[in-house]
């Protein structure tokens, strides 16, 4: 289930965000002693932020958000995907399910609108993940010392 994060959240995005595994290709884990001092109360609630809720818990966190100043012009002003699951949720289909469903609320929203993920291309979980949701290859690109992956996907199907 997607929904508004919640005070109840607040250990987990610390996880998330603490966690090595997790970030292993998004440049490194946060000090779990700066995000406790830091996230105070509830995680910041925002359009296009959603926790990935299982039986009651907090598992993951799909972001939806434009991306004006992106560094890839193919990308600049399209609404990016992003998502963050705990590692003991991983190989269960939870990642996919979550992102399909935040895409369509998305196409709901604004239909036709395009949608951009940017992945290391050795991240072969989200590869994999990109393939399944829909997303086709727009260009590959060298940063952060590492080969990057850009996709696009959009809800309207080509004419024939």
């Amino acid at each position: 289930m997607l929904r508004e994060p919640e005070t109840r959240d607040r250990a987990a995005f610390i996880e998330l965000l603490a966690s090595p595994e997790v970030h292993t290709y998004l440049g490194g884990p946060r000090p779990r002693d700066e995000l406790e001092r830091e996230m105070s109360g509830a995680p910041e609630q925002w359009p296009g932020s959603f926790t990935v809720d299982l039986d009651g818990s907090m598992i993951g966190q799909i972001l939806l958000r434009r991306a004006p100043g992106h560094h890839r012009p193919a990308a600049a002003g399209k609404v990016d995907l992003g998502y963050l699951f705990l590692p003991r949720t991983w190989g269960h289909g939870y990642a996919a399910e979550a992102c399909a469903a935040a895409l369509d609320r998305f196409a709901g929203v604004l239909p036709g609108g395009p949608v951009v993920l940017a992945t290391q291309t050795a991240n072969v979980r989200s590869m994999r993940l990109a393939a399944k949701l829909g997303f086709t290859e727009v260009e590959r690109f060298e940063a952060w010392d590492a080969e990057q992956w850009l996709g696009m996907w959009s809800p309207l199907k080509p004419s024939s």
